[in-house]
């Protein structure tokens, strides 16, 4: 069983059943290029099912390309970001609003995006606060730029397109993590394996020290890009830029504790 959707379109998937024709009718409302993809995890290749369809209009109608903030930041995706710092117990937004209220904390959209966890950590060193203290207000800066929509959002795009290989609960322990690390192991001892491309391991959204070293625009860039050289697939072509926010959002709720109505998994 396989299934076809389009990216950034507003419309269901559609199953493909071994054996049949299936027929499905597209209208689109502006020009570009569209990425078909399968929406079944069918295998480990599963990623590989894509293809494009160009849509093509008069120039004057295509609409400029806007730049990702990972690339506005000059941030290398691919340099170690370790969090030199982590907290003992998981921070919880519940008690850093608490505490917010006596601190210069700046709840931007554009100062959460552009920070990793450790950096704002950081910011609050020259505080009354313990480090315990310190953690929670991050978590509640995180949670203040996001909504409970938006976590719902968040969980259903990983649950559809990710928790097959970073695992339900984000611990990168997901059905194919197996197969894409054997795989991995493969492509570096013979040339076979190489023919399956080089895969690692999934990444462990629930390791705080790669987690909270981690900058919202570089998860956007993680995931607009994939994984150079890994078993990660580009999602830039299929989901929306506020599909990927949502996507980042929920991920970071592995590590940090929300107010009830907020969240959680």
């Amino acid at each position: 069983m396989h299934g076809f959707a389009i990216g950034q379109m507003n419309m269901g998937a559609v199953d493909l059943e071994p054996g049949k024709v299936t027929e499905v009718t597209l209208n689109f409302d502006k020009p570009g290029t569209y990425t078909f993809y399968c929406t079944r995890w069918c295998g480990l290749n599963h990623w590989r099912m894509r293809g494009t369809i160009e849509v093509s209009s008069s120039p004057s109608d295509t609409e400029p390309e806007s730049i990702p903030l990972y690339v506005s930041l000059h941030l290398d995706i691919d340099a170690p970001h370790d969090a030199a710092s982590i907290p003992i117990d998981q921070p919880s937004s519940v008690r850093g609003q608490e505490l917010e209220t006596d601190l210069p904390v700046d709840l931007s959209a554009e100062y959460y995006r552009s920070r990793s966890p450790y950096q704002v950590f950081n910011d609050f060193t020259n505080t009354s606060l313990t480090d315990a203290q310190r953690w929670d207000v991050v978590a509640y800066l995180w949670q203040s730029n996001t909504t409970k929509e938006s976590l719902v959002n968040g969980k259903q795009l990983y649950i559809q397109n990710c928790a097959a290989c970073h695992g339900e609960n984000g611990g990168g322990n997901g059905v194919f993590a197996d197969d894409m690390k054997a795989t991995g192991d493969a492509s570096t001892q013979t040339m076979a394996g190489a023919q399956d491309m080089g895969m690692q391991t999934p990444a462990n959204f629930t390791d705080p020290t790669r987690m909270l070293g981690a900058s919202p625009a570089l998860l956007q860039g993680k995931i607009l890009r994939g994984g150079m050289g890994t078993g990660m697939p580009m999602w830039g072509s299929i989901f929306t830029k506020d599909q990927i926010w949502d996507l980042i959002a929920y991920i970071y709720s592995f590590q940090f504790e929300y107010q009830a109505e907020g969240v959680n998994q």
